[in-house]
């Protein structure tokens, strides 16, 4: 029984220890854009049955209950949660934020799409538009370097005026994707993600339009959903569940002593 304990409890406390690194991370990311909070999930391990629930217990009855030793928890996932975040006003043409799904499409440095939800972009020295890691926005936008003004509608077109010109010119229209899952996307950093058999393929469609994704609105940036009084209650709950593991432990080893100073007083 000693040794069950020591190592269910030795199992609670690694979880544990994971949950803090999560949270820590969230915490690191409050202020990061486009950041979005992942929550540990933990489940039970497997049981040791001593008595099997429903085994025959005489001819005409049954056990009702059983007898089940569980051997403790793990960390199952730590999914992504996709909640929106708060918008904050910069002003800045090329600040953009999607009201609702949806998920910029980028080009990696390798030549593959990504996925962002941090809309904070850029004009490139050949006048197209990236992420600041310099991710080539998808499909493909190029402001000239004339253009005085930068105007992007809910629908994601981009348009332009030139000096002495009072029609716009349009520069493309920004494309917004889906998933089925997103939680089950891939994390790559830099508030990256790419797909993955859990999540699905990418449903690309224009914003507002009838594929589900939301509208594009210019001249704000998303922030972190990371809601930090929430955090830090989940971290003190966190510790304390540490805590009772670690007494469970000391608990169990003291059970140990015992047995050590029957034998040796025998």
């Amino acid at each position: 029984m000693g040794v069950r304990a020591l190592y269910s409890a030795g199992t609670g406390m690694t979880a544990q220890q994971l949950n803090v690194d999560n949270i820590a991370n969230n915490l690191a990311n409050a202020n990061t854009a486009g950041y979005k909070m992942r929550r540990a999930q933990f489940e039970d391990l497997i049981y040791q049955t001593m008595v099997q629930p429903g085994a025959a217990a005489g001819q005409q009855t049954t056990v009702p209950a059983g007898l089940q030793v569980g051997l403790g928890t793990h960390t199952s996932g730590n999914e992504i949660i996709f909640t929106q975040g708060n918008f904050s006003e910069t002003d800045t043409p090329l600040d953009l934020v999607i009201q609702g799904n949806g998920f910029f499409q980028v080009t990696q440095a390798n030549g593959t799409l990504a996925y962002t939800r941090n809309g904070s972009f850029q004009l490139d020295p050949n006048g197209n538009l990236v992420t600041g890691d310099g991710n080539m926005v998808t499909p493909q936008i190029t402001i000239p370097p004339q253009a005085q003004s930068i105007t992007i509608a809910l629908d994601g077109t981009v348009s332009y005026t030139e000096p002495n010109q009072t029609t716009a010119q349009k520069a493309g229209q920004i494309q917004l994707a889906t998933f089925q899952n997103p939680a089950g996307m891939n994390s790559l950093g830099g508030t990256l993600y790419t797909p993955t058999q859990a999540s699905g393929e990418a449903q690309v469609g224009v914003p507002g339009g009838p594929e589900g994704v939301g509208t594009i609105m210019q001249g704000y940036t998303e922030q972190s959903n990371v809601n930090v009084v929430e955090e830090f209650i989940n971290l003190i709950v966190a510790q304390r569940a540490y805590e009772a593991n670690s007494k469970v432990v000391k608990a169990a080893d003291d059970m140990y002593q015992q047995a050590n100073n029957i034998t040796q007083a025998q």
